[in-house]
């Protein structure tokens, strides 16, 4: 994404910058960030992008411009005790009415098409509050706002959703503050407040050393849930999972397979940790390792399918005839005739319109045993079976593999 920078008129006179990214489709709904400490740094304009990747007309207002404009921070000691001097001057009055002006500054962009919310980070969490119970934004999402719990009198301004994400550790706002919150918004279904265990403050933060991929993936998938929800946009994400398919297993177009997933996407089979990441690596798997290297008869049996807000989950079966050396099965072993069907589980995630990554797994034991190169014989798996008690549960005696199964049997 290449965002630009524009003016922001405020209130009270003067003007101060903003960062602001749109996404490639030209237009969607609004969305405000809120800055941490350190200013509009590269990590914030690399969130406005992000963001905007997701489908929002993404603005990054410069909150710290009354005490020193374009302040860029990073986050060594220095710097850290820099930014904690200007959050102790900081006006947080003064930045709702800042904030009020940088949804008027979205809302009159010919490119923000719909409701505008807000977001913001640390200060910006808390200020993600404040502006929940000031302003108007459809929709207001905190991570690890700092001194929540000395807010609380002005819940009852609360009008719009709201999200809160607390990480564990965060010394900014302990187990009693959050169970403070949790009592505020009790009645409030639409009040969400997630707790990440063993995340620390600024956990979503990429560059920060307290990054925590796992609590930051599950925060953005909320949050997304929630601005979907809200306002949008929406994409029929079961549509294009399948198109990707198309072109990946019909057509084997490879560059058309391609195109339907962002710029630096990436493919994960756990089994065998095949695949690819970065547009570089994953379109060469593809090409020479993949979507030509299936067999003729490969076919996909949908058994299930789950959609969320930002992700497809496919339940499925994976036949073919072991025709051909798999790369990314069955990687250099020759073609052994057999015929296999393989349950598989396809997690698929979507940054707006386009794939981000795919997690594949199945269950690798039996396709071993299903072409010939495991016996099963006193080891805890199964082969064809284990396909048909996934399409049929009947068909196939639970727990025969467990030697003690009958001793549990009660007595008539």
């Amino acid at each position: 994404m290449t965002g630009r920078t524009i003016q922001i008129a405020a209130g009270d006179g003067g003007r101060f910058d903003g960062y602001l990214a749109v996404p490639e489709a030209g237009s969607g709904p609004g969305l405000v960030l809120g800055q941490e400490i350190f200013g509009i740094n590269a990590t914030m304009r690399a969130t406005a992008d992000y963001f905007a990747e997701e489908g929002y007309v993404v603005l990054a207002p410069d909150l710290f411009w009354r005490l020193q404009p374009g302040i860029e921070l990073g986050y060594s000691e220095e710097e850290f005790a820099t930014a904690f001097g200007y959050f102790e001057r900081f006006d947080i009055d003064l930045a709702i009415t800042d904030i009020g002006a940088a949804m008027d500054a979205v809302r009159a962009l010919p490119e923000c098409t719909g409701d505008v919310g807000f977001m913001g980070f640390c200060l910006g969490g808390k200020l993600a509050y404040l502006t929940a119970a000031r302003l108007d934004p459809a929709v207001s999402i905190s991570f690890y706002g700092v001194g929540l719990p000395d807010l609380l009198g002005e819940a009852g301004g609360i009008e719009c959703p709201m999200v809160f994400h607390c990480p564990e550790l965060d010394q900014w706002m302990p187990s009693e503050g959050v169970a403070a919150l949790r009592d505020a918004f009790k009645d409030r279904t639409d009040i969400e407040i997630y707790s990440y265990p063993g995340a620390d403050h600024g956990f979503y933060n990429a560059d920060r050393e307290v990054y925590d991929k796992p609590s930051s993936s599950m925060a953005h998938s909320r949050t997304i849930a929630a601005l979907r929800r809200t306002m949008g946009p929406n994409y029929d994400l079961s549509q294009l999972w399948d198109k990707h398919c198309e072109y990946e297993f019909i057509t084997r177009d490879v560059d058309a397979t391609m195109a339907t997933m962002v710029p630096e996407p990436y493919v994960n089979h756990i089994p065998t940790m095949t695949g690819g990441v970065g547009y570089r690596n994953l379109h060469r798997f593809y090409l020479n390792h993949f979507v030509h290297a299936n067999p003729e008869d490969t076919r996909l049996i949908p058994v299930s399918r789950t959609i969320g807000a930002d992700r497809v989950v496919d339940e499925m079966l994976f036949c073919f005839t072991h025709t051909t050396e798999i790369d990314w099965l069955l990687p250099g072993v020759a073609p052994t005739g057999k015929y296999v069907e393989m349950p598989v589980v396809a997690i698929i995630n979507f940054r707006g319109d386009k794939l981000y990554h795919e997690h594949i797994y199945w269950d690798q034991a039996s396709v071993l045993v299903q072409i010939g190169l495991l016996d099963p014989a006193g080891l805890p798996v199964g082969g064809h079976d284990v396909a048909r008690k996934m399409l049929d549960a009947t068909q196939e005696d639970s727990n025969r593999l467990m030697a003690r199964w009958t001793e549990s049997e009660p007595a008539e």
